[in-house]
């Protein structure tokens, strides 16, 4: 059997097209690596959490000035506890963090990255 013929008795789904001109051992390639390298699950719980308006409005507030809950819920006309509800959910994904100032605590950006991976999403949808 000839390699491509090979990988369709691997796959158990629909075979792969035998007229593809992609070289076969790009796409075993491609295929290996997405399987060990690529953390693609945990980008995609990224960017479910960033496809929330309400917390990406969250981080664009939060690119421009480290905040508090209740200046973020009376930016977004939002109560403190839906608020607060959605910081938990960009702190599990590592994008925003907070510091304790007495009984105030802060919210920013958890590093530049974050507002990297913001701004190039922006450009992407402004087409500018």
């Amino acid at each position: 059997l000839d390699r491509r013929e090979e990988i369709m008795k691997k796959t158990e789904e629909k075979p792969i097209c035998l007229s593809h001109s992609t070289d076969i051992n790009v796409l075993e390639d491609i295929r290996d690596n997405l399987n060990k390298e690529v953390k693609i699950e945990d980008l995609s719980q990224l960017f479910k959490a960033l496809g929330d308006p309400t917390r990406s409005k969250i981080i664009y507030a939060l690119s421009q000035s480290p905040l508090c809950v209740c200046d973020i819920s009376t930016l977004l006309d939002m109560t403190q506890s839906a608020i607060s509800h959605h910081l938990r959910i960009l702190r599990g994904q590592g994008l925003v963090k907070f510091r304790r100032k007495g009984k105030l605590v802060i919210y920013s950006l958890d590093d530049d990255h974050v507002f990297t991976v913001f701004k190039e999403g922006l450009k992407h949808v402004k087409h500018d």
